[in-house]
């Protein structure tokens, strides 16, 4: 055969060649748009188990149950160690005043309480004792609810400066523990019985991530004094930044219920705005 005979079959060839290479082309372009498959070999398994096995485990974390024994942890940084307590909290506003109720929860007492400031959309801290938030954990979890400050009051009530550090230890830790179960995290503020902290007690609570909130107003319901004294005290004492001590347990509650039921609308219509102290980050 001639040389020249030889072109044409070239030419052709390369002719087909490029038909065949032009129509892999527009099969791979069609792929990519389609999200089919270009050919039968894959260069990785996406969507084999080995990439499923990340998904699965981080559904697996996000399906872990989340109970009220199974609190989420905050990262809070602990407070200095105070030398003595917050007496007043003008730095919430002008015209602000501070709830506050010792001692509880009481089943008798505590839910009339909570009735009254929701009526009002009023917030208030209550420092509760463990001994009685473990046996009413319900009236915890409605205060949270109702977002109310929960502070710790220890266990049972003692006069700490007259107690030894590992006693207050645990009559602090204990409650703490009781309220972090129970409403999910750990309380914030920390008031000692009859007002008797010392070095020890500032230095625990510090420790367990607490500040010390004393008061201003004491309305001495605690002497049963009659609900007109109870009321005349809080509003004689109403002044910026005053903390008003109240009791829901501890002893015959009812006057401290009436009384709430009377001056915390007039301190509402005097202009007052009742607040609870921010939560630290």
């Amino acid at each position: 055969m001639k040389r020249d005979q030889m072109v044409p079959s070239r030419r052709t060839l390369l002719r087909l060649t490029a038909c065949v290479g032009a129509a892999a082309a527009v099969r791979l372009l069609t792929a990519e748009h389609t999200g089919a498959p270009a050919g039968p070999t894959r260069a990785a398994p996406a969507a084999g188990p080995q990439a499923a096995a990340p998904r699965l485990r981080t559904s697996a974390y996000r399906l872990e149950p989340m109970t009220a024994y199974t609190p989420p942890r905050y990262h809070t940084a602990l407070p200095p160690v105070r030398t003595r307590p917050f007496l007043s909290m003008p730095q919430l506003g002008e015209r602000s005043m501070v709830l506050t109720f010792d001692d509880g929860p009481d089943p008798r007492y505590t839910p009339g309480i909570l009735k009254t400031l929701r009526e009002h959309d009023v917030r208030a801290v209550f420092f509760l004792c463990g001994e009685m938030a473990t046996d009413n954990r319900d009236l915890l979890r409605e205060m949270r609810d109702d977002g109310h400050v929960i502070g710790n009051h220890t266990w049972t009530h003692p006069q700490l400066n007259k107690t030894a550090p590992a006693a207050i230890r645990s009559e602090i830790g204990r409650t703490s523990e009781v309220i972090e179960q129970t409403v999910g995290e750990p309380p914030q503020w920390f008031r000692a019985p009859y007002g008797a902290w010392n070095r020890n007690v500032f230095e625990i609570q510090a420790e367990l991530g607490m500040e010390p909130l004393a008061w201003t107003v004491d309305t001495l319901d605690w002497t049963t004094p009659g609900t007109p004294s109870i009321i005349r005290r809080v509003l004689d004492g109403a002044a910026p930044g005053v903390v008003v001590l109240s009791h829901d347990a501890g002893g015959d509650r009812s006057q401290s219920v009436a009384a709430l039921r009377t001056y915390l609308p007039e301190l509402l219509a005097q202009g007052y705005a009742l607040k609870v102290p921010p939560r630290r980050r």
